[in-house]
């Protein structure tokens, strides 16, 4: 009788499987929530309204807002900014993701806490100065 029990639980659990690894895909974590990345080689523009967020400009319609870690010095003012990956040229999250400015010391690294794809709502709703 227990082997029974036991090929059944193991049977459950090859049957659970499938459904545990699609929740883990690099595009749908488990929370159900669909992450949406991007190349760094399709970023062609973007726009600092202030040192904290600055949004970045995937292909032609897509904006991805970067919030910061901290102060990201000079951003605002800079007419380009370096992209850099870690890992690989694919960008998902903020961990992903590091911001290279020019300040008057010289180059300076901004770490990126959080990246998320705006609504073309919120594209449209960005101040000018924040369009990129």
């Amino acid at each position: 009788m227990s082997s029974k029990l036991i090929l059944a639980a193991t049977l459950i659990a090859f049957a659970a499987a499938p459904a545990a690894l699609a929740a883990k895909s690099p595009t749908e974590p488990a929370n159900g929530s669909r992450r949406q990345c991007f190349w760094t080689r399709d970023v062609n523009n973007f726009a600092a309204a202030d040192e904290h967020i600055v949004n970045v400009r995937v292909g032609v319609k897509d904006v991805y807002q970067f919030e910061m870690m901290g102060r990201c010095p000079d951003v605002d003012w800079n007419q380009s900014i370096a992209l850099v990956s870690r890992g690989s040229d694919y960008i998902c999250t903020g961990i992903d993701a590091e911001l290279v400015t020019h300040s008057p010391i010289g180059p300076m690294r901004c770490p990126v806490k959080n990246i998320r794809k705006l609504s073309p709502a919120e594209i449209a709703a960005l101040p000018k100065r924040g369009r990129p």
